[in-house]
């Protein structure tokens, strides 16, 4: 290995602590840059102002993180964060109506965005060739325009040389922003969606007769455009995160006074939320967070500068309601590792932004199929659509009544298995039939 051998990463956040656990495996030196100062425990960062609301890893997320992090989960529970049966401890609503609740032997892990992202700090920070560099604000790349290569990164105060570069700041990169400098147009995908997140945290009153630990209930589009979700997380405590589509909430009348949040809770699609909350402890101020739009920049479609890597969000926003941009990142580290394996270090920024494609696209098809039931979402709408939609309403409403159907939906929301887990005969069958029933009732 090369001395000179060194990998600069821009942004500190999850999706930049997992490039740099994978770099490092074959990087002399790997540094990441973060804007933000550096905190003394779990507390939300300025940088990821959706911290304050509810996150999940789902499984195939919460599998890799470990694959990544030996061990990390059970650091998670030591420090308070809750492990549920995934199919027994949630209570889920969904296209009006309760999902069936049932031992599938799986499992998952509560907690707050802060919580696990500082273990996963913590861990970086054992790892003796990372370097963790806080308050550094970097303006630009360094690029050879001879070998149409990224050498570095301009900061406030100097520069570093590096021979790989990996963007991992966002949604509002500095490559978009550089590209656009230079009047390079990026293919992408844009949804609008325009989807607000609203949040609190709570202690609840001790009931005994609680039969859950997370509770979603998730609206009937496209007449309910009105969701939230009451979960618990470290500290004993349950934060509330509440979301509506298309401007469905008025941020003023939620901040008005104390009482709007508790009243917002009054119109999600049942009352279970409302109940749970409106004699409970606040423990937080209300935090808002608004996705405009989904957008995926199709970097696997253009040609990129040699030296240059982009990961996470930097590449795809996707709704965040499914819960699955964190596991999206944990999946494309684990792809990126595969790849630095096989020793094609030249070349592995174009091999990798086009894994990454194949990693999001079904999962992009997915989000979209559902986001589209409402009439003023807008962009490019998937092929055969209707039909997606209709085959996706059945399986939904069946997973109330059929463990098999439910089973093999688990396992494809949370990426496990492929989308056509959902279509084996026995599965279509019951689609069928079931939607036969509906016609004729």
């Amino acid at each position: 290995m090369s001395s000179t051998e060194k990998a600069i990463i821009i942004g500190g956040g999850i999706s930049g602590k997992l490039a740099a656990r994978v770099l490092s495996d074959v990087y002399k030196e790997v540094i990441i840059l973060e804007r933000d100062s550096e905190h003394a425990g779990p507390i939300a960062r300025k940088g990821a102002s959706q911290g304050e609301h509810l996150h999940a890893l789902l499984h195939a997320g919460e599998h890799g993180l470990e694959e990544l992090f030996p061990g990390i989960t059970e650091k998670f529970y030591d420090s308070g964060a809750v492990k549920i049966n995934s199919t027994i401890d949630l209570a889920w609503f969904h296209h009006g109506a309760w999902k069936v609740r049932y031992d599938g032997g799986y499992s998952t892990t509560l907690q707050t965005r802060p919580h696990l992202e500082w273990h996963i700090e913590q861990y970086i920070k054992r790892i003796p060739n990372v370097i963790l560099r806080y308050n550094q604000v970097v303006e630009d790349f360094l690029y050879n325009k001879a070998e149409n290569r990224i050498t570095g990164v301009q900061l406030k105060n100097g520069s570093l040389k590096a021979d790989l570069v990996v963007d991992a700041s966002g949604v509002s990169s500095l490559t978009s922003k550089w590209l656009h400098k230079r009047r390079t147009p990026i293919p992408e995908e844009k949804v609008e969606i325009n989807l607000s997140y609203i949040s609190k945290q709570f202690q609840l009153a001790e009931n005994h007769e609680r039969d859950w630990r997370i509770k979603m209930v998730y609206p009937n589009p496209p007449q309910e455009k009105i969701g939230g979700t009451i979960s618990r997380v470290e500290g004993n405590r349950h934060i509330v995160t509440i979301m509506g589509y298309h401007k469905a909430v008025n941020e003023k009348e939620v901040l008005k006074d104390e009482s709007g949040f508790i009243e917002l809770s009054k119109k999600l699609p049942r009352l279970d939320i409302y109940q749970e909350i409106e004699y409970a402890t606040p423990l937080t101020k209300t935090s808002f967070y608004r996705i405009p739009h989904m957008v995926w920049r199709r970097f696997d479609k253009m040609e990129l500068p040699n030296g240059l890597l982009l990961i996470g969000d930097t590449i795809c926003r996707i709704d965040p309601v499914f819960g699955q941009g964190m596991s999206i990142a944990i999946l494309e580290a684990l792809s990126l590792q595969k790849l630095l394996q096989t020793g094609a270090r030249q070349k592995v920024s174009a091999a990798f932004h086009k894994k990454a494609a194949k990693i999001i696209s079904p999962i992009w098809n997915m989000v979209i199929t559902e986001d589209f039931r409402y009439s003023a979402t807008t962009g490019k709408r998937p092929f055969g659509l209707s039909i997606q939609q209709w085959y996706a309403k059945n399986i939904f409403l069946l997973s109330s009544q059929n463990q098999e159907v439910y089973d093999a939906f688990v396992k494809v929301m949370n990426l496990v298995r492929p989308i056509t887990t959902l279509m084996t005969p026995s599965i279509i069958k019951s689609v069928l039939s079931h939607a036969f029933s509906r016609i004729h009732k």
